[in-house]
């Protein structure tokens, strides 16, 4: 077949690139046939579900496939609700929250509008803005993370989105309540300024942009069930927003764009407050001794509030990454995110740290 698909496609997709996920163990296991893998490369919770999640999704499987969930996912917004003490008519579910920043791209944005979102922040927010045909403007990072005043400064009549991770992935670099919230107040109110929350459960309390959305009608909160939850396979996500928000994100919205079993997953892990602390915990110990181990090797790193932390090696990472792959450990480099040098590592169970330490050491000696 001779035919151009290319030509055929959107302006905007036709310069796109899938996004790349971390390299899954099973693609591994297929191209070296190594067994024995760590993987430290997708910032998933170490511990996995917590037994309520488990427990529900064992009941949610038990019920039966053949029934379709709940559109409306009723009974997760009345937990998330209570959690944030705002009205069912804010939340807005997704498949995950990249489905959300999706749906806030394909609300919002048109050929004639921009978002505005930092160099080195979450690859999701340029594909969704380039897949409308939206324009992206990238502002120059503060220290690696979001300098807020080259952001209030690209906002122009032109800009309908403005996204800011906190704490932000790859980086793990975070912006304090007081700074964040002066922000989202200075801006012009046709603006929506999107606050992704995805590490937010590793800060170990202080504010959180959720406590401003009945302030700012123009914010949008964002938070998954991926991270810290361990609810990653599941694919369950959510927005706070206004209700008059909410409700153009679900003109979008795919019907039943959250299964049955991750409804049922989610809303029991919101229980799980003691799975919670475990993760962080051990979040933070792990943290801790990756720090003093790249202080060893004499390795600098970015200080981190997320469940990754991002190494510099001092070189080019792509052939590091190749050679951990080699030793079974795979981690995530981040040369598209303008990280040509640096690698993102989760951190894991102690025993899985330390096998990554055991291999970044041999392959930085070889």
């Amino acid at each position: 077949m001779s035919c151009d698909f290319l030509a055929l496609a959107a302006p905007g997709v036709r310069g796109l690139h899938p996004y790349q996920p971390g390299k899954p163990i099973e693609e591994l296991e297929r191209e070296l046939g190594i067994r024995d893998i760590v993987k430290l490369a997708s910032n998933e919770n170490p511990l996995g579900a917590g037994p309520l999640a488990r427990e529900a999704a064992s009941r949610a499987l038990a019920a039966g496939l053949q029934w379709y969930p709940d559109g409306n996912g009723f009974t997760l917004k009345q937990k998330i609700a209570a959690r944030h003490g705002l009205e069912m008519d804010r939340i807005t579910l997704g498949n995950g929250s990249n489905d959300v920043l999706e749906l806030l791209a394909r609300a919002f944005l048109t050929p004639e509008h921009e978002s505005v979102f930092s160099a080195h922040a979450f690859a999701v927010y340029p594909i969704v803005t380039q897949a409308i045909g939206a324009r992206a403007v990238v502002t120059p990072a503060l220290d690696w993370g979001h300098d807020l005043e080259a952001m209030a400064a690209a906002i122009t009549p032109a800009t309908r989105l403005v996204f800011i991770a906190n704490p932000n992935n790859p980086t793990g670099t975070w912006l304090g309540a007081d700074a964040l919230e002066r922000f989202v107040a200075g801006v012009p109110e046709q603006v929506i300024v999107v606050v992704d929350e995805a590490y937010t459960e590793y800060l170990e309390g202080g504010e959180s942009a959720a406590d401003w959305v009945g302030r700012y009608p123009n914010l949008v909160v964002t938070r998954t069930f991926s991270k810290a939850y361990g609810l990653a396979g599941l694919r369950v996500g959510y927005a706070l927003s206004h209700p008059k928000v909410a409700d153009l994100l679900n003109r979008v919205r795919q019907p039943f764009n959250v299964n049955s079993v991750a409804l049922a997953a989610a809303a029991a892990a919101l229980d799980d407050r003691e799975h919670i602390a475990r993760s962080v915990a051990l979040n933070r110990d792990g943290m801790a001794w990756l720090e003093g181990e790249f202080r060893r090797l004499g390795l600098a790193w970015i200080p981190s509030k997320g469940n990754f932390i991002s190494v510099d090696t001092d070189r080019p990472a792509g052939p590091l990454f190749e050679a951990l792959l080699r030793e079974g450990v795979i981690v995530r480099p981040v040369g598209g995110y303008g990280m040509p040098n640096h690698l993102r590592v989760t951190i894991g169970l102690p025993e899985e740290n330390r096998r990554f330490i055991r291999a970044l050491e041999k392959v930085l000696g070889s």
